[in-house]
């Protein structure tokens, strides 16, 4: 070091020395550190849910991987392989990339807090095809509500709801009494219900009522004529849940298992429950149902999540179309 005085040059000594300890500390920090760190950042700005899905994602796939590596040492190479392995493992494309999403997430953080430079533009990410969902045929449908009418409960009930207003199981599960405007028969979507890992970092999970999924999933929903009979049959205090008539809620795992037992007994298909909405869309949509409006009542954040989703219209509704454009 060269300096007018040798205060001078001693003082740039110290500086280049406190450079290099901080350099050599940010080439030598591992993604376990950083998630550490990561965490306290994030978990005042995030729900509850979601903060439990990151740690779970980092802890059960990442950190096994990469916790001892120093992040400035991680490489497309190192990550791609283990993107391929996940694969080979069973999990989805889907899956992947969002545990990938998430470690992007937090190195984008320790990048900016330590500055080092990390490419990650050769990261090459698998192919999410979003399998075709069909809804439940009209002839399984017809079994189904005529079975749900003659053997009338909360239960049956809530499929309802599902089936002719489109609700999330976790929504339906959540709604309380004071979410209803009877005057007006309308239908506040306001919270939901999830089971998350507990924060303590043991298996141990936990029922949790929290907002719903996003801003958009906040919404007034027009309750059909039909469906009105039977909130005035059940109808209970306000602060009671709908599903359970007390002022605990039914869990969507509770609810799931009631309604495969139901479809048994109705002999009706198998299928899981969000087929439910599915259904509810794609017939809304082959009815005529306008596509923003639809898009409102699911609760989606575009119109366009609306039609490649949930949209599939068969052949007989396709026929029935281009047949009305040859009326002239």
């Amino acid at each position: 070091m060269y300096g007018k005085t040798y205060e001078e040059a001693e003082h740039k000594v110290l500086i280049g020395r406190e450079v290099a300890s901080r350099f050599l500390l940010c080439r030598y920090i591992t993604v376990n550190k950083i998630y550490q760190e990561w965490l306290n950042a994030v978990v005042n700005r995030v729900k509850e849910s979601t903060f439990a899905n990151y740690r779970n994602k980092f802890e059960k796939h990442i950190l096994p991987e990469f916790g001892d590596i120093p992040c400035a040492d991680l490489t497309a190479g190192r990550i791609n392989a283990f993107i391929n392995q996940k694969l080979t493992e069973g999990l989805s494309a889907s899956y992947v990339r969002d545990i990938f999403t998430v470690f992007k997430t937090m190195l984008k953080y320790a990048q900016e807090e330590y500055g080092f430079r990390l490419s990650l533009k050769n990261v090459v990410l698998p192919k999410s095809e979003r399998k075709q969902v069909e809804k439940i045929s009209d002839t399984e449908q017809k079994k189904l509500i005529s079975y749900l009418k003659a053997n009338m409960s909360l239960t049956a009930f809530g499929i309802l709801l599902s089936l002719f207003m489109g609700l999330r199981i976790g929504e339906l599960c959540g709604l309380k009494w004071e979410d209803i405007d009877f005057q007006h028969n309308i239908l506040h979507i306001r919270r939901t219900v999830q089971r998350i890992s507990s924060a303590n970092g043991n298996k141990k999970t936990k029922i949790v009522v929290s907002s719903p999924k996003s801003a958009t999933s906040f919404r007034d929903i027009v309750i059909p004529d039909t469906l009105m009979q039977y909130f005035e049959t059940f109808r209970n205090e306000i602060n009671a849940f709908i599903l359970s008539g007390t002022d605990k809620p039914i869990e969507p795992r509770t609810m799931q298992y009631r309604y495969k037992k139901l479809l048994h007994s109705a002999n009706v298909e198998n299928h899981n429950y969000h087929k439910l909405r599915h259904t509810f869309a794609t017939n809304s949509a082959e009815k005529g149902f306008n596509a923003k409006a639809l898009s409102a009542i699911l609760g989606h954040s575009s119109v366009t999540l609306t039609l490649n989703r949930y949209i599939h219209p068969d052949l007989t509704y396709e026929r029935r179309l281009m047949n009305m454009c040859m009326q002239l």
